[in-house]
């Protein structure tokens, strides 16, 4: 439960972080892309001199994690995966996350040391930023360390230098992509005088596969205005929809927000679910048995904390995985059902699939 790697990936899985950045660097530069992608790259970057290597070769972003931890207190036992983590960085056992005695300003120390030891070898080199080294891998050459082991390995390879690489701009102020009017965009417009003055309200829409995350937004705007934990009636706002809901239907969604679907809908339906009550029920006219069919998509109410959902029909994989307070009612599922589960209640009439709770602890 701690989300570290295996030791087995970490020990076999992956290659040097030199060899897959220089090779997606030139491969994009010779193909005139590099201007459209921002080369991120982490992986053993120790010191500021890793990373103005790093740069060098290409990359114009930099992960530090383990050295991060190490900041915090980590020791290296390389026990991240088996929850036994003795100085609490990387556990869930309440005893030992006690021992923890990390704190940002370690980290912040940390980056400053960093960024101060770039500063140093950018001047040295004449550089006026990092700018002015990305991409120039000219400045790098392979060194004899006195071993044939060592210095039989051929490094040419990470320090070509692409022909026009010196015109490529890295510009990372890029404009963003104009984000389209939303279906939640105008669910909020209608949705005023609720959000004003706390007027009950029903409102109606035709929806679509494309429209995604429905009464997400909408429910951020319910916190801001009334609290997570309000006193709103369970369907003080109800959304009637009629379609086929695209995914993450009601993610999220919070106390005093009702979604009702004539239809059915995609993936992820109710992840994250805050309180919300989320409806769906096949069109009255359709001649199929909603029990036999499925009528909501995967990993549906991962991570939920709170809510309803009432799902007239069958759900699909990985369904209910690490409820934790949502209550739902379904007519099946598919595999790997309430995995991880700690809490909420799961009332499932029909069958169910493989790995049904696996790992339930509530």
């Amino acid at each position: 439960g701690t989300g570290a790697s295996p030791a087995t990936s970490i020990k076999y899985a992956g290659l040097p972080w030199e060899m897959g950045l220089t090779e997606a660097h030139q491969v994009l530069s010779m193909n005139n892309l590099r201007e459209r992608v921002t080369l991120r790259t982490d992986g053993g970057l120790r010191t500021g001199r890793d990373v103005v290597m790093a740069a060098m070769l290409g990359a114009e972003e930099y992960g530090i994690g383990t050295a991060a931890l190490i900041a915090m207190g980590c020791i290296m036992v390389r026990q991240c995966q088996s929850n036994t983590c003795p100085v609490g960085v990387c556990t869930q056992d309440e005893a030992l996350r006690d021992k923890f005695t990390g704190n940002a300003d370690k980290v912040v120390n940390l980056i400053t040391f960093y960024a101060q030891e770039v500063r140093e070898l950018l001047a040295s080199l004449g550089a006026r930023s990092m700018d002015d080294v990305i991409g120039r891998a000219d400045l790098l050459a392979q060194v004899s360390r006195g071993s044939a082991h060592l210095d039989d390995l051929d490094l040419n390879p990470l320090l070509i230098t692409v022909d026009g690489a010196a015109n490529i701009k890295y510009d990372r102020n890029k404009d963003r992509n104009p984000v389209p009017d939303t279906l939640d965009a105008e669910i909020v417009r209608d949705a005023a005088r609720f959000l004003e003055d706390g007027e009950k309200m029903q409102l109606s829409y035709a929806v679509q596969n494309t429209h995604r995350s429905v009464g997400t937004r909408t429910s951020s705007h319910i916190v801001k205005q009334f609290g997570m934990r309000n006193s709103l009636q369970s369907d003080h706002l109800t959304i009637k929809l009629q379609g086929s809901a695209g995914q993450s239907l009601g993610a999220f969604a919070a106390p005093g927000l009702k979604l009702e679907v004539s239809g059915d809908a995609n993936d992820y339906v109710g992840k994250g679910l805050s309180g919300g009550m989320i409806v769906v029920r096949p069109p009255m006219s359709t001649p199929i048995v909603a029990a036999d069919n499925t009528i909501i998509g995967n990993t549906v109410l991962y991570g939920a904390t709170d809510g309803y959902l009432f799902a007239a029909g069958r759900a699909g994989e990985r369904f209910a995985v690490r409820n934790s307070g949502a209550k739902v009612v379904v007519e099946g599922c598919g595999s790997n059902g309430c995995e991880y589960t700690t809490g909420g209640v799961a009332v499932i009439i029909g069958s169910i699939g493989a790995n049904f709770g696996a790992g339930m602890t509530g």
